[in-house]
């Protein structure tokens, strides 16, 4: 059963090469029953293999007209530079960095990063597991269980019947059934589904404002 707590907040892209620190465990089954639990809130890992970390907001911030084409820029291409931003968004430089320090100061822009094609790192295997929680399981108590996990890229609290998806990237299939062993094994786990991903047919990364 997972009771709501704080917000673990964080997710990862694939940076680090796979198969580190992974060990057999034996496996939970599947198929036990579960109590009925609430899934209020939300939980998400904050990436160690691949990524840096990201400090959490609480209060949103809104983004103007030209706060959101300057982080549109940044999106498609962080290594602009200011100059080259400012004459698409008709502002000097110094305005651009201005608010783009702003944006950083208020946790709009949470980082700089790379996207790295995860195949080229040796993560060929992709696959998302439901955990269904034993007990009152709060989210710190699944954000501190998944954080060792380098082949953890993204885990959220979630309505339905499970309380939590994981996104695991592994080297091979053998490596991804490892690293469900384990997870299946975690003392919070009563069981767990998995699915494997065969295609990725969409992947986007957010850089424009809903609506």
């Amino acid at each position: 059963m997972f009771r709501s707590g704080a917000d673990p907040g964080g997710s990862r892209t694939a940076a680090g090469r796979p198969g580190a620190g992974v060990g057999r465990h034996p496996a939970v089954p599947d198929g036990a029953s579960r109590r009925p639990c609430s899934t209020a809130g939300t939980a998400h890992r904050r990436p160690r293999a691949p990524g840096a970390s990201e400090e959490k907001r609480t209060t949103p911030v809104r983004l103007n007209d030209l706060d959101e084409a300057i982080v549109h820029a940044l999106a498609q291409d962080a290594r602009r530079s200011y100059a080259d931003i400012g004459q698409q968004v008709g502002l000097s430089a110094p305005a651009v960095k201005r608010r783009v320090d702003r944006l950083r100061a208020t946790g709009a822009i949470t980082g700089f990063t790379v996207r790295v094609d995860p195949a080229a790192m040796g993560w060929e295997t992709e696959g998302f597991i439901e955990i269904y929680c034993r007990g009152n399981t709060s989210a710190d108590e699944i954000h501190r269980g998944l954080e060792p996990y380098a082949e953890v890229m993204a885990a959220s609290t979630v309505t339905g019947a499970a309380d939590a998806i994981v996104q695991v990237l592994a080297s091979d299939m053998r490596h991804f059934e490892r690293v469900l062993e384990r997870i299946a094994a975690e003392p919070f786990v009563e069981r767990t589904k998995s699915v494997l991903v065969l295609s990725p047919l969409l992947r986007r990364f957010a850089s424009g404002t809903p609506g």
